[in-house]
């Protein structure tokens, strides 16, 4: 076999080990870019991971800009969370219920949907905690507010500041294809706001209109989060004076993490800033500011930084073997390009229903490039379609968002039913998702 073939092979040996077993997919990745390059390629381990000569510029290799912004994003919202800058936002928006319950689903796919544009890398894992235990509480549909949180991060999931963002448009940067970020941010939006209003429609969301709860109840306490104790504890003016000062220091550092999270956002958004780079000395300035505070490095999500940088390595590797050609040449021959598009979108999305989507959009955008080059479906169209295909489908308890809000269901709740609740909701949208995509975005630019 040929070194496409073997690729090929390898990487579906790859899918269906990360799937089935605890392995992360990045890791067999980094592994597998070795061995297929100096095995069926003659590349040698520096070449693998430092990239391939290619005339002026450097071909493949280990992503060091998206390991930068990974790690900086998920370390920056680490200390968010751990300083309660991110509880505080999500409280605050909670009150915007005012009482009515019919909003609060919208008001959390709100808080998600700011959460994940703002570049929180998991958005749900900070929502769902919240959400699914008021939706308990106050009897809406779990399934309705499960969903509204995942649909409200995907829908921010595509911003120029997030890591799906950047990656993809970098990616389209990389591989020579015109890349659009607004269109790429808004396209995901709006599909995810469609569906959230079938949902709420469909999942018991107008039995909540008339229905009215006390505001007070669902807000949070006196507790800044960060004072170290209770009042009672505290006895006398010294005791005062120590409460005050670690008082002022948390509302110092909540202040600083806003200002870093807006400035980060401007300045990548105005003057092209590097959003790992600003993430990381935003970082660094919360922990000078209080040292005292336990460090989070623990916290980076070094499990996602290695999925991303070892499945990228590996499509270096699948470019460096001519697999990229060959399987675009494939997608080519079928001889309708509508066909073509339908079928990647319907890739991306079943795969991305069981494997986190960043890393199918890793290898997807690669895969069409050969196929959008020709110009018979339109480029950014088709990526961004590609974008809601394969994201779309998080709902799957067996992906990583659908995962947390079954893992966050109350403890009162069957289980059982719920999961299989969110099973039938997710077969129904891997099974219309990607169609949607194809004919809402491909169709109407190739006719």
């Amino acid at each position: 076999m040929g070194p496409e073939i073997v690729s090929i092979v390898v990487l579906m040996v790859m899918f269906v080990i990360a799937t089935t077993m605890p392995v992360n997919m990045g890791a067999l990745g980094l592994v597998a870019a070795v061995a297929v390059g100096s095995g069926m390629l003659g590349l040698s381990i520096e070449e693998v991971i430092l990239g391939v000569p290619d005339g002026d510029e450097i071909a493949g290799g280990f992503p060091g800009d998206l390991f930068l912004l990974l790690v900086g994003l998920t370390y920056l919202f680490a200390l968010a969370t751990a300083n309660g800058t991110v509880d505080l936002l999500v409280h605050g928006a909670m009150r915007l219920v005012g009482g009515g319950l019919a909003f609060a689903p919208f008001v959390f796919f709100a808080i998600s949907f700011g959460l994940s544009a703002l570049g929180a890398l998991f958005a749900v894992a900070i929502v769902a905690p919240l959400a699914l235990p008021f939706a308990r509480r106050y009897g809406v549909n779990l399934l309705l507010m499960g969903m509204m949180v995942v649909h409200g991060a995907l829908g921010g999931a595509f911003s120029p500041i997030t890591v799906y963002g950047a990656f993809v448009n970098s990616t389209m940067e990389r591989v020579g294809l015109p890349s659009d970020p607004v269109v790429l941010f808004v396209t995901p939006l709006v599909v995810n706001v469609v569906i959230a209003v079938v949902i709420y429609l469909l999942l018991g969301g107008r039995s909540l209109i008339g229905r009215w709860v006390d505001p007070a109840e669902s807000a949070p306490g006196a507790d800044e989060g960060g004072a170290g104790g209770s009042g009672a504890a505290a006895s006398g003016a010294a005791a005062t004076g120590t409460a005050v000062a670690v008082d002022t220091r948390v509302r110092i550092e909540r202040g600083v993490t806003l200002a870093g999270i807006v400035l980060m956002a401007v300045g990548a958004a105005a003057f092209g800033w590097d959003v790992g780079v600003v993430a990381l000395a935003v970082a660094i300035v919360l922990r000078l500011i209080n040292p005292g505070r336990p460090d989070v490095v623990g916290k980076v999500s070094w499990s996602t930084v290695l999925l991303i940088c070892g499945v990228i390595t590996y499509v270096g590797v699948l470019t460096a073997a001519g697999t990229i050609d060959f399987v675009s040449s494939g997608i080519t021959a079928i001889g309708a390009p509508l066909l073509a598009a339908l079928l990647l979108c319907y890739l991306g999305g079943v795969l991305s229903a069981f494997a986190l989507s960043v890393a199918i959009l890793g290898v997807a955008i690669p895969l069409a490039v050969p196929f959008l080059q020709q110009g018979a479906v339109p480029a950014v169209a088709m990526v961004a379609a590609l974008a809601v295909a394969a994201t779309v489908v998080d709902v799957s308890p067996f992906s990583t968002n659908g995962a947390l809000i079954l893992a966050n269901a109350p403890a009162d709740v069957d289980r059982d039913a719920f999961y299989r609740q969110m099973m039938v909701y997710a077969g129904v949208v891997v099974a219309v998702g990607p169609l949607l995509a194809w004919a809402l975005l491909v169709l109407p630019g190739s006719l």
